[in-house]
This record gives structure tokens, C-alpha cells and sequence, in this order.
């Protein structure tokens, strides 16, 4: 018997958080969430309060916890497409089709219950936030902002009758066997022609953040808004955003695109990977361990994750973003890194992914998010 709770005890909370960590516990590939992250969503911290309505659900099969799944209503990106969407994140469960089906519906039912007509996922608050079904990558360590996932999720997905909406791809690149020279006279040509540089790197992380943070964000919006799923940060987000960043960010890996007033027109942000000390825990920094395996990533780094290039739409197609290309090739020998990983980038997004030629580079992973009528 498959019973659906909407989780609203303390011990439910933690449940829904702490059900991937069991359901992956031998998973070599499976990298969890940070939980205070997590645990922010119940709370009246939650900074998509004013954007979204959503619900939690829980699912057991003879009285043992199998299944967990969120149900969104993005309200601000229904209103801006004028739509009615309700979408499914978090989604985890046993290989069960009654226990997947369960959960399907009790999001389908609350967003009949809130007049939506469509049902799509997997898909969170915003693009920020990990998206889309593993379907292939399998035996590929996940990186922190994307999840994993067994590969019998699509097949329980698709049996409910969700069907194909988009596909992002993600690769993994490596050291070229060497840096083209005339890379870096695009780049000088292309700055001094439009009266840009970069922001100068002399002063503390905490400066440069409160310096060029929220300035970069505006651009995110404008460079990002036309993309699938994506809704615009508000002020709060934004804010808590940079804060939750705060911790893994290097400066030395947010290079910022100033024009001849200092205003930012453009910015590459990548990390320092940290998947590998996260392996095998539960996401827990107050956990001694883990925050000591953390520091020791962030200090040496293997790799690092590209997360977000982003350019003001006048100065696109014009060579400037060639900055953060050779930037990320000149840290394979300056930082002495082995690899990059791109997280997603959208199947019809070739300008993009034509930049990844300059590397050795290996398309490695895909997912997907489905969509349904209800």
C-alpha cells in the first residue's frame, strides 16, 4: 500500500532532506545538497516565498519511507508567460512505478487544485537550482549544482506520460595541447575597441563581492532572461544568492568585464570543485570532516565547475567573452587544474557550446525535462 503525506512535522522535514543521502548511500557518483540550503525551504527564509506557492510530499510503502517529491507553482514565471505550470523538483524514489505514480499525482492534484493545466519537471524555483533528469552520464561523479539520478527515473517518468521538452548537454574539458596565441590579441583588440577592462583583483573577496555581486547579478538577468525555465532574480534572491556563494567562491575565479565608467557589462563565474569531498556525506557543514575536506578542495583544487557566463546583450558576438575562455585555459596551467565541467548548457544552444572546442573536450552528460498536460 503507497501512502503520500505533505510533509509538515520537523521530522518530516528532515525525512525529505536526508532521503536522497539513504537512497544513494553506495552511490559513488551522487553528490548531496548543502542542508542548511535545504532546511532554508521550510522556513520563513525561503527567498521564492513572494514568487512561488509549492508543497512537499512524502511517500511510504508499508509504513517505510520511499519516495519524496516537491510540487511548484512558479508564479512569476506563469505570469510572464502567461501560462499555468506547475512544476516537480526533488523528485527521488525507489524503482517502484506505484510509488512514482503517487507522487506525480499529488502534484498533479494540487496544481488541478490551483487551477494549473500543465505539468512539468524536473524543475525548481529557478535555473539556479538544479533541473532536468540524468539520462545519460550514469558513472559520472555529479557536480554541486546539478543532481544524479538512478537511470530508471526517466523510464518512471515516462511511464506517466510525460514526454520531452528540452535537453540540456554538459561537458567535461580538459587541457588543450596548447593555448592559441591570437586568442589573447582578440582579446586586447576587443577591449581596448570598446573601452573595457577587467575589475582589479587587489583587494579582499569580501570587498570585491560587495564591489561587483549585485551589479553582476543585474547582468545574469538581462543575459539569461530569453532562456528556458528562467525567471529574473529579485533584490532578496540576489542578496542570498551571494551570500550561499560566498564560502566557495574565489575571486581569482569571478573575473568581471568593466566598461570605461566601471560599470559591469559582463562576468565568468567557475569554482573550485568540492564534489569529491562531499562524496558519501550528508551535506552537513557543521559536520568537522566534511568542512575540513572542503577547505582542502578550495585551497588545492582538482577541477573547477563552470557555472555562468554571462554578457550584456550589446556587447554579445563582439569577442570579449574570449576573456573567460582563456582565462579557464590559462588555470590549467596557473592554478594547475586537470579539468572543468560546464554544468548545462541547452541542446539549441550552439554559440555556446562552439566555445568548447579551444578545449579537449567531452560531452559527457544529459538530461531532460518532461512535460505533461493535466
Amino acid at each position: 500500500m503507497i501512502e503520500i503525506k505533505e510533509v509538515k512535522t520537523s521530522k518530516q522535514i528532515k525525512d525529505f532532506i536526508t532521503f536522497p543521502t539513504k537512497l544513494y548511500k553506495n552511490c559513488p557518483y551522487y553528490v548531496p545538497q548543502f542542508y542548511r540550503d535545504e532546511k532554508k525551504l521550510f522556513t520563513k527564509n525561503n527567498i521564492y516565498r513572494n514568487v512561488a506557492k509549492h508543497k512537499f510530499f512524502l511517500a511510504y510503502k508499508n509504513n517505510k519511507l520511499v519516495g519524496r517529491i516537491q510540487g511548484i507553482i512558479q508564479l512569476q514565471y506563469n505570469e510572464m508567460h502567461n501560462e499555468k505550470r506547475i512544476r516537480f523538483g526533488r523528485f527521488d524514489c525507489i524503482n517502484d512505478k506505484e510509488v512514482s505514480k503517487a507522487l506525480l499525482d499529488a502534484v498533479t492534484n494540487y496544481g488541478k487544485s490551483e487551477n494549473m493545466d500543465t505539468l512539468c519537471g524536473p524543475l525548481n524555483y529557478t535555473d539556479a537550482d538544479r533541473e532536468g533528469v540524468l539520462i545519460d552520464g550514469f558513472n559520472e561523479l555529479s557536480t554541486l549544482f546539478e543532481s544524479y539520478n538512478y537511470p530508471y527515473y526517466l523510464e518512471l517518468l515516462e511511464d506517466y506520460g510525460l514526454e520531452k521538452e528540452v535537453d540540456w548537454l554538459e561537458f567535461s574539458l580538459t587541457k588543450p595541447k596548447e593555448i592559441p596565441d591570437k586568442l589573447n590579441r582578440i582579446i586586447e583588440k576587443s577591449f581596448k575597441v570598446h573601452k573595457l577592462h577587467l575589475a582589479p583583483l587587489n583587494i579582499s573577496k569580501r570587498k570585491y563581492l560587495k564591489k561587483y555581486g549585485l551589479p553582476a547579478m543585474n547582468v545574469l538577468n538581462e543575459a539569461y532572461k530569453d532562456l528556458y525555465g528562467v525567471i529574473p532574480l529579485n533584490d532578496q534572491m540576489k542578496k542570498q544568492t551571494l551570500k550561499q556563494a560566498s564560502l566557495i567562491i574565489k575571486k581569482d575565479f569571478l573575473p568581471i568585464i568593466l566598461d570605461e565608467n566601471d560599470k559591469v557589462v559582463g562576468f565568468g563565474l567557475s569554482m573550485p570543485s568540492i564534489t569529491k569531498a562531499l562524496v558519501g556525506t550528508t551535506g552537513k557543514l557543521s559536520n568537522p570532516k566534511t568542512l575540513f575536506k572542503i577547505l582542502k578542495c578550495l585551497k588545492k583544487p582538482d577541477g573547477a565547475e563552470l557555472l555562468l557566463i554571462g554578457l550584456l546583450p550589446q556587447y554579445k558576438r563582439l569577442g570579449i567573452n574570449s576573456i573567460f575562455i582563456y582565462q579557464m585555459l590559462d588555470a590549467f596551467v596557473s592554478k594547475k587544474l586537470n579539468f572543468y565541467e560546464t554544468n548545462l548548457n541547452l541542446e539549441t544552444n550552439t554559440a555556446v557550446m562552439s566555445q568548447w572546442k579551444r578545449f579537449d573536450s567531452r560531452q559527457h552528460k544529459k538530461r531532460r525535462c518532461l512535460v505533461k498536460k493535466i
